[in-house]
């Protein structure tokens, strides 16, 4: 019998529903989204209050929001050898400890430098969930229901910064400590999601635990057959023991690996960040000048509106195809970065306007555009292709490199923001970002296949066949010149 990744599309005709295990797994996604998302969201309502009783300046401020995303990219470092090594359930647990302790020292941090701590420490297990949980669920997910999956966690990460910012507006800016420490229970809950959940049935045949993946793909799939399924496991990952580093960066494996790169790199750069961690910031330079006002407009207009059209891309996006929903939504975050810079040039030239001016309702609509277009695109499509392009013998180092290139955008962009903005004002720093949205537009359009309806067997077979026809049209061109 053949499996869900292994079947060729054609064969594909009767799907069994979803059972418990799977809705389980699900879950487990979605909370480790949302650990994500809170972790991301929740330090746009803490910054006022930190800054206030820690008085600190512009610099240690951007310290305290982007050093986050130093720990996490660490963490994804690590993550992809921790989940080959131990398992992605084990990372995933390991995630939701870690996460928790980060949590209560940011909540009872007493200065600046022990809420730094405490903020890498919960960096670190963000940047190890965000390789885990998308991990396993493409390795747990049947291939037609993969990219829901993977897009699941991006629903996750939207929910989680919608809870942060209305827990924000709920509470009062001196009350950062409440917001940042109630971000553990999202890490006791992603422990207590994954418990009950065995290990992915691909890992357990990498570990030679044949018993485990039987059961384990026994409860995914309890219309199949777990002894053939195991079969064609154990042939597809004959080589993975084999798998190296050096395979990692090998020439065969380099077109897969700078494309996850790439987008990894542009959904960073294209501003999403920024306007998650410094929206009340943006609000507050758009005329709405009390902690109420920004943290309700926020809330509404970037934390709710990012989980309803995340929605769209979780239903479409084995529907529609990557690729198109890639460039659809690039054009809308670029145009909207326009509006928005040409809405603070206009602030900007009447600096006597008081209250929320018509410039800052434009900026308001305009974000709520750039978040509707982020959201089913670059933000949930990027994870799936990141999980999905990579050969299987070397997915999880490969995963974990074009992760922590996310990161470590995600660190410069959030470092620089205060910098650049207080530099060259907000419409020279927002329309920077939509020339990345044009970059990433061109970049995509040429080098980024579909994957929508391929396996990950076929996926893997389409890198490795464009780069045997390229070695061959050398050899046929050093063959025409000799």
């Amino acid at each position: 019998m053949a499996t869900e990744e292994n079947t060729p599309p054609q064969e594909k005709r009767e799907f069994p529903p979803l059972n418990k295990w799977l809705w389980m797994v699900a879950g487990v996604i979605g909370v480790a989204g949302i650990l994500f998302g809170y972790d991301q969201g929740v330090i746009a309502g803490a910054l006022k209050g930190i800054q206030n009783d820690l008085h600190v300046s512009d610099t240690v401020l951007s310290v305290i929001t982007s050093w986050v995303t130093l720990g996490a990219l660490v963490g994804a470092l690590v993550a992809g050898t921790m989940a080959d090594r131990f398992g992605r359930k084990s990372a995933l647990l390991f995630a939701g400890a870690l996460f928790a302790v980060g949590a209560v020292v940011e909540g009872v941090a007493p200065g600046t430098v022990v809420l730094v701590i405490g903020r890498l420490t919960v960096g670190f297990a963000v940047g190890v969930a965000s390789v885990a949980a998308p991990l396993y669920a493409a390795e747990m997910a049947p291939a037609r229901l993969r990219g829901r999956y993977v897009s699941g966690y991006q629903l996750g990460i939207t929910f989680g910064i919608f809870i942060a910012y209305l827990v924000a507006q709920l509470l009062d800016a001196a009350d950062w400590r409440w917001m940042l420490g109630l971000s553990g229970i999202v890490g006791v809950l992603l422990i207590i999601a994954i418990v009950p959940l065995p290990d992915t049935p691909r890992w357990f045949v990498k570990r030679g635990r044949h018993d485990d993946a039987v059961k384990a793909l026994a409860k995914v799939d309890d219309t199949g057959d777990p002894a053939a399924t195991l079969e064609h496991l154990e042939e597809d990952i004959k080589a993975d023991a084999q798998a190296s580093w050096g395979e990692v960066f090998s020439a065969r494996w380099r077109a897969p690996l700078m494309i996850g790169i790439g987008l990894a790199v542009f959904q960073q750069i294209t501003g999403i960040n920024a306007i998650i961690y410094y929206a009340n910031n943006i609000f507050e330079a758009a005329g709405f000048h009390s902690f109420e006002s920004q943290t309700e407009a926020t809330t509404w207009a970037i934390g709710a509106v990012n989980v309803v059209a995340t929605l769209i891309a979780v239903k479409y996006v084995d529907r529609v195809g990557r690729k198109p929903l890639l460039l659809t939504g690039l054009v809308g975050m670029g145009v909207s970065l326009l509006v928005v810079g040409f809405a603070f040039q206009d602030i900007a030239d009447n600096p006597d306007a008081t209250g929320t001016t018509t410039a800052g309702i434009v900026t308001l609509i305009a974000l709520i555009v750039y978040i509707t277009s982020f959201a089913f695109s670059l933000g949930p499509v990027v994870w799936t292709m990141i999980n999905e392009i990579y050969p299987r013998q070397v997915r999880g180092r490969m995963v974990s490199i074009a992760t922590a290139f996310n990161w470590f955008a995600a660190f410069v962009v959030a470092q620089l923001f205060l910098d650049v903005t207080n530099a060259i004002g907000e419409s020279g720093t927002f329309w920077i970002f939509a020339g990345f949205c044009l970059l990433a537009f061109l970049w995509i359009w040429r080098y980024v296949p579909e994957t929508k309806d391929r396996t990950l067997e076929e996926i893997q077979a389409m890198f490795s066949k464009r780069f045997d026809d390229s070695e061959q049209e050398k050899k046929d061109a050093a063959g025409g010149a000799s």
